[in-house]
């Protein structure tokens, strides 16, 4: 994955969690850059705004959004608990496999720490 495209996930994963407490104006444009991959140029044209302007929105928009990860740390304590439930998953298909006990201990231990991360 290039570097452009895990900044599109980047900012998609900031507004699924604080999309919400932006303004709807901001909102529509932010939808309409990040998630729709319209130009500036026609938003700037549907919104009878400068293009100057969609990008200074866009901008602001994604320290808004930067700034309530840094308070609230959503996304990344999400994507902590994806990663501790993929390993879940992997521990549990070997457990199938594997009926030695030893698995059993280790889902349990992630299983704990999934749940302290919450």
């Amino acid at each position: 994955m290039g570097t452009e495209m895990e900044k599109i996930y980047e900012q998609a994963l900031l507004y699924d969690f604080y999309g919400e407490l932006l303004t709807s104006h901001q909102r529509q444009i932010f939808e309409d850059v990040v998630l729709n991959d319209y130009s500036f140029s026609e938003i700037a044209k549907d919104q009878g705004i400068s293009r100057q302007g969609v990008h200074d929105m866009i901008k602001r928009c994604n320290k808004l959004l930067e700034g309530y990860e840094q308070k609230l740390h959503l996304v990344e304590k999400f994507l902590k608990a994806k990663e501790l439930a993929d390993e879940i998953h992997r521990q549990a298909t070997q457990f199938s496999i594997d009926n030695d006990g030893i698995h059993v201990q280790e889902i349990a231990l992630l299983s704990k720490q999934m749940m302290e991360e919450w």
